[in-house]
């Protein structure tokens, strides 16, 4: 046994370090190549002629080893020994691995995950490819990415209910969610919206938003929705708070989490905000724009680096606009950043279209993905026909992101169609789910 595990110890160093002829030493630094490649962390040198029985004893050592790896090879390597299954198992593991862990952005179709780019703008092995972990009919799509956990969703079935899943697709886990209909036992249930909310910097517990009908018995004349909250700790949902109104076009599907409350936005009415902790519901101030309702286009609304993201774009032609950033005290929307495309689709004229029916009147075929605000700068992720293309907020340049799918001509087919495909900040997480 103790000579497997030596084998196991052997191999598993040689995969992670640089080996070096001399005794083994900590250094404060990383070179900035590998900090580009890896964790921002210790580089570990190791005497490839040290005993691995001398490393296998060596916790803080194994602890470095093993906060380099991604999550399914810390799953593989629990079963290596009592030990690290009991260093890997650990709360403060699962922090420090949170916090020296790298987020990138998945491209995904519906349970597919086309590409993956992490946030310092480099391709990098994807963290998981698909999730045909999840046996579902109807198939699946991807509602929302939290800190490493993903909430999605069956397709819809004529006749049937959407089933919700909270899954971590890098561990391969899943769990289906009871129906929010549980709480009244009622099959007339409508379901508007749901939302994850997971901050393992405050708990291991994470919360599930929904945003439903009223019953006819609990609701005034004019209240038409009601929130509940399921809990990965109780295992039940229960509602929240009393019944109350909002206007028609109110994008409960499009829920954004940010400083723990859910945010909704309504292009015509009051834009409302539940603050999960407090569970009070409340308004947020006028979308920034002095253009008639019919003619604003909500294109983005998303939160990035702490920040919330509003984009609207004024008509199919538009070629310029403005990044709004919400303030921390919720006062006002204000202007971030200043858009102009003129350079990509100079650069790519097959984004410029023409109407059939009129005359030289011009859309731009165009999706924005994402909006990414990190210590490596601020880009706009946009889909073009064909390609994904990062846009430099600050400079104003852009690139091409590389090409993916080659081989696909499902991918191929599909990545021509604007809107068919969405953009989530991703970190891989040890939660379970």
């Amino acid at each position: 046994m103790l000579s497997q595990f030596s084998f196991i110890i052997h191999s598993f160093i040689h995969r992670c370090f640089i080996f070096i002829h001399k005794p083994m030493e900590l250094l404060t630094t990383v070179p900035d190549q590998e900090k580009s490649e890896s964790r921002t962390m210790p580089l570990i040198l190791w005497d490839s002629l040290l005993p691995a029985e001398a490393v296998s004893g060596n916790q803080d050592l194994i602890t470095d080893i093993l906060l380099r790896l991604p999550v399914k090879s810390l799953l593989r390597f629990k079963c290596v020994s009592k030990q690290w299954h009991s260093l890997i198992s650990e709360p403060r593991f699962s922090r420090h691995y949170r916090s020296l862990a790298s987020a990138g952005i998945i491209f995904c179709g519906t349970n597919e995950l086309i590409h993956h780019v992490s946030c310092s703008g480099r391709n990098s092995e994807p963290p998981f490819k698909s999730l045909d972990f999840i046996s579902d009919s109807a198939g699946i799509k991807i509602l929302q990415s939290c800190n490493g956990l993903i909430l999605c969703c069956s397709l819809f079935e004529l006749g049937k209910n959407r089933n919700y899943y909270i899954c971590n697709p890098s561990a391969r886990q899943f769990l289906v969610l009871p129906p929010p209909n549980a709480i009244e036992s009622d099959e007339s249930l409508t379901i508007f919206g749901v939302h994850l909310a997971f901050d393992p910097c405050k708990s291991t517990h994470y919360q599930v938003i929904c945003v439903r009908n009223c019953s006819p018995s609990s609701a005034a004349t004019n209240d038409h929705y009601q929130i509940g909250i399921y809990s990965s700790e109780t295992r039940h949902w229960r509602l929240s708070g009393s019944p109350f109104s909002a206007p028609f076009d109110m994008v409960f599907d499009n829920g954004v989490l940010w400083n723990g409350t859910i945010h909704w936005i309504s292009p015509t009415g009051v834009s409302l905000c539940f603050d999960i902790v407090q569970e009070q519901l409340q308004e947020m101030p006028s979308l920034p724009s002095n253009e008639k309702w019919s003619k604003r286009r909500l294109r983005y609304f998303g939160e990035s680096g702490g920040h919330l993201h509003l984009i609207e774009i004024y008509g199919a032609g538009t070629t310029e606009f403005e990044v709004f950033e919400m303030e921390r005290d919720y006062s006002c929307w204000i202007s971030k950043y200043q858009v102009n495309l003129a350079a990509i689709i100079n650069a790519y004229p097959e984004m410029a279209r023409s109407y059939p029916d009129s005359h030289d009147s011009r859309f731009y075929l165009f999706s924005i993905l994402f909006v990414q605000e990190n210590e490596e700068g601020s880009s706009l992720l946009l889909h073009i026909p064909g390609k994904f293309i990062c846009y430099n907020l600050r400079d104003k340049t852009f690139k091409e992101l590389c090409e993916f799918g080659a081989n696909s001509t499902k991918v191929n087919t599909s990545f021509q169609h604007i809107g068919c495909f969405h953009a989530y900040q991703f970190m891989e997480t040890l939660a379970w789910v």
